[in-house]
């Protein structure tokens, strides 16, 4: 890792001199051993020594031991303890429940449990639309994963992918109020899969699907969004490729380019790729060159399976025959789902001038920005210490908003290109710049924006299961 990073924090206790420069000494310390120091406090003094907690980013282990010894190496001074406030944390999860009504006596109690419970399960059994009125359905969504997928790590299995998706579900509450709550499943099996995310279905009013392999994920999906009468989303598909449509709307608007017009290079033919591609379309591209591991995917070829062979049989319309090298001499665009070091400089220079490059494989992308930018126009990646950070943050809690808000039934495709236009359309032509054509994760206005956008595609195509609340008035006794 080049320079150091928030996600290998760590805060180092330190005992000191009581001297008046023991703060700045241990600061130049520790700036010296390459860390970024973004805290200091002295938590305990008296007249002999200080203690001082002092957190920092490093670039990984290695180099946080360093710096301990750094410390160490100085006379007066004593690391105490060192801790990764990463693993802190996540001590003991990062979700709890709590309750949205107050128990406080036997009349509180009598209405939230038995016996006046019974009255809205029977309300329910003869109504069963009105689950979504009163229980948790109308605002939860389940977070699905088998742990095949994980991040850049692979097949880790469902425990160790519980921490991503308790993350999820944190980044849902947070940027959107959506309830979401992990389920880690401990199968891998395609059918099994379905099964219980069927069956389960029933508490929830969609489900997020996340870090499923390719191909299964494609198969489950696709069945679930046939069976379920509830959202489906498979978000390392349709997030991913939600904020690089909005990300390359407005890198065009840079540029001065038209989708129509531009000749886009993707690399990566797996679940994300592929939904790129099927947005791109969509949104209105026509040049558009799929490239995976043995180069770039031709018409009129036979694919090992059914989702590279639509690629396949939906790009590359000028019959282009080479690697993903040669595709980019006279490329515009650039979007890497792939791997980490694909390209070099000279690849870039190559492209048409003005092009844009969206090397998003993390935590490595396909060519640093660095290099990527002594050529290229507009320059993205999937990492927060760049510019332009392309990061699903910016979809998903606001289509779940929107899903959640209209009681959706389904996702279609024009409520993607919906939610990628809103996200564009969050930075004003004024604001637009080479470094900023995709907003922060933090910027309040994109999840409202996003679920307005998705909700009104949902009223508009008649594909939602919203009913009227009812009043006390409505009630049957």
């Amino acid at each position: 890792m080049a320079t150091p990073s928030p996600g290998y924090s760590i805060i180092v206790k330190v005992q000191a001199p009581s001297t008046f420069t023991a703060t700045s000494d241990l600061t130049a310390v520790v700036a010296e051993a390459g860390a970024a120091i973004t805290a200091l406090d002295i938590v305990d003094a008296s007249h002999e020594s200080n203690i001082i907690n002092l957190a920092c980013n490093t670039r990984g282990k290695e180099h946080s031991r360093k710096v301990k010894e750094s410390i160490d190496a100085v006379e007066g001074f004593e690391v105490l303890s060192l801790s990764d406030r990463t693993f802190h944390m996540h001590q003991g999860g990062k979700l709890q429940t709590t309750s949205k009504v107050n128990v406080r006596n036997r009349d509180d109690l009598s209405r939230a449990y038995t016996p006046g419970v019974a009255r809205v399960c029977t309300a329910i059994a003869k109504d069963i639309n009105r689950a979504r009125e009163l229980t948790i359905k109308q605002n939860t969504i389940a977070v699905v994963t088998d742990g095949t997928a994980v991040l850049g790590l692979g097949d880790i299995g469902p425990e160790a992918a519980m921490p991503v998706m308790e993350g999820k579900a944190v980044l849902f509450k947070q940027f959107a109020n959506v309830d979401a709550w992990p389920v880690a499943l401990d199968t891998t099996d395609t059918e099994e899969i379905i099964s219980i995310v069927k069956a389960i279905a029933p508490a929830y009013g969609g489900i997020n699907l996340e870090d499923i392999s390719a191909p299964r994920c494609f198969e489950i999906e696709a069945r679930l969004r046939e069976e379920l009468d509830i959202p489906v989303f498979h978000d390392d598909q349709h997030g991913t490729a939600i904020v690089t449509q909005a990300a390359l709307n407005n890198a065009l608007k840079v540029v001065g380019k038209q989708l129509s017009e531009v000749r886009i290079v993707v690399s990566g033919v797996g679940a994300a790729g592929h939904a790129i591609i099927r947005l791109l379309k969509a949104s209105g591209a026509e040049h558009i060159l799929a490239a995976g591991r043995d180069g770039v995917l031709e018409r009129n070829t036979n694919q090992r399976d059914e989702h590279r062979q639509w690629l396949a049989d939906n790009t590359n319309a000028e019959g282009f025959t080479g690697s993903l090298k040669e595709a980019l001499h006279g490329a515009d665009v650039f979007i890497g789902v792939s791997a980490p070091n694909l390209l070099d400089e000279n690849d870039v220079a190559n492209m048409n001038d003005d092009s844009i490059i969206f090397a998003m494989a993390n935590p490595d992308p396909e060519i640093l920005p660095t290099e990527a930018s002594k050529h290229a126009a507009v320059v993205a990646t999937g990492r927060s210490d760049f510019p332009n950070q392309i990061n699903n943050v910016l979809a998903f809690p606001g289509f779940f908003r929107g899903l959640l808000d209209a009681g959706a039934s389904d996702i279609t495709e024009d409520m993607l290109v919906a939610a990628a236009d809103a996200i564009s359309a969050s930075i004003s032509d004024d604001e637009l710049n080479p470094s900023y054509v995709i907003p922060s994760v933090f910027n309040d206005k994109v999840a409202g924006a996003v679920a307005e956008a998705v909700a009104n595609v949902a009223e508009r195509n008649g594909i939602t299961q919203r009913t009227a609340t009812k009043t006390p008035d409505d009630i049957d006794f």
